[in-house]
């Protein structure tokens, strides 16, 4: 299928097993996390005399870098990615870049979290792993007992007895109530250690109000070049297409009267040439009046124009309609276009033999799932076949994810805010 931009896929968990050797790794990176920390404090007195400044565009990129790799790996505890606030410099420059640096709020919380992390972090990771490898020590005791020559284990273990093969034995009870508290509390002590970190690491109100703003501008100038790329598109094939022909319409039509007189047969034949053109002329507007709004959408809602795409397929589609309603019709187009261009691309690409199309109404959106069992594959690329589809439902705040391994099949997702008090409960005018 065609490659589409796409919004990340939810974090997959960690596997229970593997979850305590993620957190010894964590405890320790923590540990190093104070070398970032003593050289980011060190280096901001520094630029005084000029020497904060390399120190400073080389320690805070490294303390990014450090806090993202965490990000990356607590998002498996969360079960959520957590987003990277950091501000763009607006102008190139090292200067520039330095202002940025130290007027981000996100830098700062960075540093604070490296030293939260080594106290709090470490402590929470280093206990959730200790437990566990606790457990382990004491299940496999007997066999270091065992293994072990005799009189290196001289203590009486706990004061209560003395450790050989067949007492070590007695030590059993320990490793099973080191996994119970393990089992029971072992990934909590991971999932508060990424709580606290997403308090530092997360953006805080106000920069989710600034990051969402810059994506509303970005969604808004997008639009609007989308838009004014669609009049060009519409306007040149006016000017190409009808309009030629109406052109070349007139002019026959203006010889054919002149000649009507003297010479009726090349007359006739003109006027044929003309009936011609007028209707290829015809067929061409209602194409183009069809890629701007279609008559079947207008006529029979979004119900019946899917219905109607999925007919059109060389293949055999399922389509699963249930919305108590008709949506708007902004919303209708655009999720008219987003299932046309999923389908249209899985013709093309996708080598499918079924389809399948899922619209539902559900949490206030309107969710819309096309999928085929073709060869898969789809990866991001920007300015792609669905990158336009992308960008339509950016405009009214939807969202397009794409699953598509190598092997098949590819399932869009994509969802636009529909709330159910702008649903239309009047039946739409024509067949359904």
């Amino acid at each position: 299928m065609s490659t589409v931009a796409t919004t990340e896929a939810p974090p997959m968990r960690y596997p229970r097993l593997a979850q305590p050797w993620i957190a010894l790794f964590l405890a320790i990176l923590a540990e190093l996390g104070i070398a970032l920390f003593v050289l980011s404090v060190v280096s901001v007195p520094l630029i005084a005399v000029w020497v904060g400044i390399p120190l400073l565009l080389v320690v805070v990129p490294a303390a990014r870098w450090f806090a993202n790799c965490h990000r990356t790996m607590l998002a498996g505890f969360l079960g959520e990615r957590i987003p990277r606030p950091y501000k763009k410099p607006p102008m190139p420059g090292m200067l520039m870049r330095l202002r940025t640096i130290l007027t981000d709020p996100q830098t700062w919380r960075d540093i604070v979290w490296l030293l939260v992390n080594a106290v709090i972090g470490f402590t929470l990771c280093l206990l959730s792993a200790v437990l566990f490898l606790a457990g382990l020590f004491y299940l496999v005791y007997p066999l270091l007992v065992g293994v072990t020559p005799e009189g290196v284990f001289t203590e009486p273990f706990g004061g209560l007895f003395t450790v050989n093969f067949w007492t070590s034995f007695l030590v059993m009870p320990v490793a099973l109530i080191a996994f119970l508290i393990w089992q029971a509390a072992g990934e909590r002590l991971l999932k508060a250690n990424a709580f606290v970190a997403r308090s530092l690491l997360g953006p805080t109100e106000s920069a989710k109000l600034a990051m969402r703003v810059r994506e509303l501008a970005e969604s808004r100038a997008e639009t609007v070049d989308t838009q004014a790329a669609e009049l060009r598109r519409i306007e040149r094939d006016l000017h190409d297409g009808a309009q030629a022909r109406l052109a070349a319409l007139s002019m026959n039509l203006g010889m054919a009267e002149e000649m009507v007189a003297r010479d009726p047969a090349q007359a006739a034949a003109l006027l044929t040439e003309a009936r011609e053109s007028a209707s290829t002329a015809l067929s061409e507007l209602r194409d183009l009046v069809r890629g701007i709004h279609p008559p079947v959408l207008a006529d029979r809602g979004l119900d019946g124009a899917v219905k109607a795409l999925a007919m059109s397929c060389p293949f055999k589609v399922d389509v699963t309609y249930d919305v108590p309603g008709r949506p708007p019709a902004p919303v209708e187009s655009a999720a008219y276009f987003a299932v046309a261009e999923c389908l249209a691309n899985a013709v093309k690409y996708s080598a499918a033999t079924t389809a399948w199309i899922q619209i539902t109404h559900e949490d206030e959106k309107l969710h819309m799932i096309v999928g085929d069992d073709g060869v898969g594959g789809a990866v991001i690329r920007p300015g792609g076949g669905l990158y336009g589809i992308e960008r339509r439902l950016a405009a009214f705040d939807g969202t397009l994810t794409v699953v598509s391994p190598s092997a098949g099949p590819t399932t869009v997702i994509m969802e636009l805010p529909c709330e159910s008090s702008s649903l239309k409960t009047t039946p739409s005018s024509g067949t359904a």
